[in-house]
């Protein structure tokens, strides 16, 4: 997806650290509560030392909502993310992503114009009635609406598995939502979450947006329960089996931490395998001493270690593993966005159009009704 972000006044990008610091400071003190910025798990230092929550991106967008008297959300995150807060808040807010470049290369893989494709091949060949789609956070608005307005949910990466769950097992009556379901736009969290359920490799079949009816045959397509969407995050694909045999070499008693992004491989080697919250959670969780390698985004690796200097924290990759979008927000891009809302202009909003909110919302309340 190409978003258009201009160049950054020289002011911003020749300020130093302290100058930029001080903007920032006195914006947020004029306009006190009509503002809450959101700071992803991901961010730079420098930028989430201004967060007033931190967090994953549902939970932002849901922390957002709850702040009515908030009439300016600054989302330090990606784009889907501030759609996402967008879809939630109410009509007197607005949301604003202080670098429109920073965007998520996962949720880029599945468009809405590619998921309509598929699933009007798969109308061809089986009863799509049956077929539930379900939608990871990681993706826009759009196709939020899209599985909200075909029966479908959104899931996040600690509850996949419940809505998993819901698509397949039968409910009171004995029937279940669907038979199969098209998972997208991250193929690891779908087949990582289809293995915690007791499927097989033979239960799932990769569909390859690139080919007519996903690189598959008829007989592919009807035998396959979860569809599961040629999609990754260009992060957490780098992990690999080696990265966790060198830890457990170095680090004979160490914990292996890995998100479920990671490829199946890896995800099968590791001690605890959690969203960012439960990463976190597992890091407070063990004892003093402890050495802890982890599988994901090294800023929020780097940031635990900081934040518990008594335990030897390290990420698997040895050559670092930033999320290039994410990466993308600094200080001086928050120094602009806040100094503008000063100066009455509002840059950067998101919006989602209504009858895309709507449906997205339904995607999303489904979800919290499931969990």
């Amino acid at each position: 997806m190409i978003r258009l972000q201009g160049a950054l006044p020289e002011r911003y990008t020749d300020a130093s650290p302290d100058e930029l610091s001080s903007w920032i400071g006195a914006a947020k003190a004029t306009l006190g509560d009509r503002l809450f910025i959101l700071g992803h798990h991901y961010q730079r230092d420098e930028v989430m030392a201004w967060a007033d929550a931190r967090g994953d991106s549902f939970g932002l967008s849901k922390m957002a909502a709850e702040r009515t008297d908030a009439e300016f959300i600054v989302f330090c995150g990606v784009h889907f993310m501030a759609e996402s807060a967008d879809v939630l808040t109410a009509d007197h807010q607005q949301v604003l992503l202080p670098d429109l470049n920073a965007g998520c290369s996962m949720a880029d893989m599945a468009d809405i114009d590619a998921v309509e494709e598929a699933w009007d091949a798969l109308a061809k060949v089986t009863d799509v009635e049956r077929i539930v789609p379900i939608t990871y956070m990681n993706s826009s608005a759009a196709l939020k609406a899209f599985v909200g307005a075909h029966g479908g949910a959104v899931c996040t990466s600690s509850n996949a598995r419940a809505v998993l769950t819901w698509a397949l097992d039968p409910d009171r009556t004995g029937q279940a939502m669907g038979d199969k379901v098209l998972f997208f736009p991250d193929q690891h969290l779908g087949r990582n979450t289809g293995f915690q359920l007791g499927y097989g490799a033979g239960d799932m079949a990769l569909w390859n947006p690139r080919f007519a009816l996903g690189g598959l045959d008829d007989a592919e397509v009807k035998a396959a329960t979860l569809l599961l969407w040629k999609g990754h995050c260009s992060v957490h694909q780098r992990f690999r089996p080696e990265h966790v045999a060198a830890f457990r070499t170095e680090h004979p008693g160490g914990i292996v931490l890995i998100h479920p992004e990671c490829a199946h491989d890896v995800v099968e080697l590791a001690d605890e395998v959690g969203s960012t919250d439960a990463i976190i959670r597992a890091v407070e969780a063990a004892p003093a001493g402890s050495a802890i390698g982890i599988a994901t985004e090294i800023h929020l690796v780097k940031r635990l270690a900081d934040t518990h200097p008594d335990k030897q924290i390290s990420c698997l990759d040895p050559l670092v593993c930033p999320c290039s979008t994410m990466f993308r927000i600094d200080a001086p891009h928050l120094a602009w966005i806040l100094e503008g809302l000063v100066g009455g202009e509002v840059r950067n909003r998101i919006t989602v159009e209504k009858d895309t909110a709507r449906w997205a919302r339904v995607a999303l309340e489904r979800m919290l009704a499931i969990t």
